[in-house]
């Protein structure tokens, strides 16, 4: 392809690419590096028949010229990254030398806002992504050996979870497991406790956050699974049967391997998607218990004062905590394409 036939083709995306991504991420880091300017204070004496007292008042007009003339902000550099709110080093540094062992330190930064968002973070990803991928691998398998007949009944009941609403599934499982619910009720009578809440404990809330992230994700790598188990050689299964290969041999030696490229994919995919966790923890209205990074965002840019420095601060944090996830996968996916080559 010429080059200018290769400029013009590519044109197209680049330009989306430079104006949805690249622009808003360079937006986002400015805006972290700056806070909002304090209001202008302004010293007025007013006298009475008692006498004369000086009275602070905020100069309006002198703040508004100032916001005006520099809308970004004061420029802090990374002082918002290391704040209490989000890296706090100061108060990790003082808790790593107050502390009493590991178990000591790691309670102090559960206390932090942003360690604590991103501990349940990291645990709702690295526990979804492997049984999601468990789940939808051994669903895909299952349907694959039904009779033609059933596949199409079996599959559209297996793509519901993925088809409702992240929000709409994590509010019906929320009052499912309500006192008054189905799973609520069936607890409380399952082991006598009619006190028994799933919504109270942090570890339960943690624990059905995670149940519903494998609930609805399955869905997406059963149908990568089952689309990629289509295009298995059937020649190496029947010589590997008749070389006397078990079931479990040839799934292992022969399946597992054909869909790796396919399990690579689907492990990004769902490795960015749950990093970013946010409807099922409003949807459980679980922020007494679980918090993420995305919701970390949402509540810095709610209620009445938006504190936008702060929320691109978080962004911030969270494009490069993905950036560090994927890495592995990506260089790993880099040294197949290369060894392949």
């Amino acid at each position: 392809m010429k080059h200018r036939t290769f400029f013009w083709f590519i044109l197209p995306t680049a330009a989306a690419m430079l104006l949805f991504i690249a622009l808003p991420i360079v937006s986002v880091v400015t805006q972290s590096l700056h806070t909002p300017h304090d209001a202008v204070l302004t010293v007025t004496k007013n006298c009475g028949p008692f006498g004369c007292k000086d009275t602070t008042v905020i100069d309006q007009e002198a703040t508004a010229a100032l916001r005006t003339a520099e809308p970004l902000g004061k420029f802090v550099g990374l002082d918002i990254y290391f704040d209490r709110g989000h890296l706090a080093v100061a108060e990790v540094a003082q808790a790593w030398r107050t502390s009493d062992g590991l178990g000591a330190f790691f309670s102090q930064l559960s206390n932090l806002p942003f360690y604590r968002a991103m501990a349940f973070t990291l645990t709702f990803t690295f526990t979804v992504t492997p049984l999601m991928l468990i789940l939808g691998f051994m669903i895909a398998v299952a349907v694959n050996t039904l009779h033609r007949h059933l596949k199409g009944l079996v599959i559209f009941f297996s793509l519901l979870p993925m088809i409702v609403s992240p929000l709409i599934g994590s509010l019906v499982l929320f009052w499912m497991i309500d006192s008054r619910g189905v799973i609520g009720a069936a607890l409380q009578w399952l082991f006598s406790d009619p006190n028994l809440s799933l919504k109270a404990s942090t570890g339960l809330t943690w624990v059905m956050l995670i149940v519903y992230g494998v609930w609805h994700a399955a869905p997406f790598s059963f149908v990568v699974f089952y689309a990629g188990l289509q295009t298995l050689p059937q020649d190496q299964l029947e010589s590997a049967q008749i070389d006397g290969a078990t079931r479990w041999q040839r799934t292992r030696y022969v399946i597992i391997p054909h869909l790796m490229p396919l399990v690579t994919f689907v492990a990004l995919i769902q490795l960015m998607d749950n990093f970013r966790v946010f409807e099922p923890i409003l949807g459980f209205n679980s922020e007494a218990h679980a918090t993420s990074l995305s919701w970390f965002i949402y509540n810095d840019l709610g209620g009445e004062t938006r504190l936008l420095s702060s929320a691109a601060t978080s962004s911030v944090l969270t494009i490069l905590g993905v950036a560090i996830l994927l890495a592995p996968v990506l260089v790993r996916t880099w040294r197949d394409f290369n060894a392949k080559v």
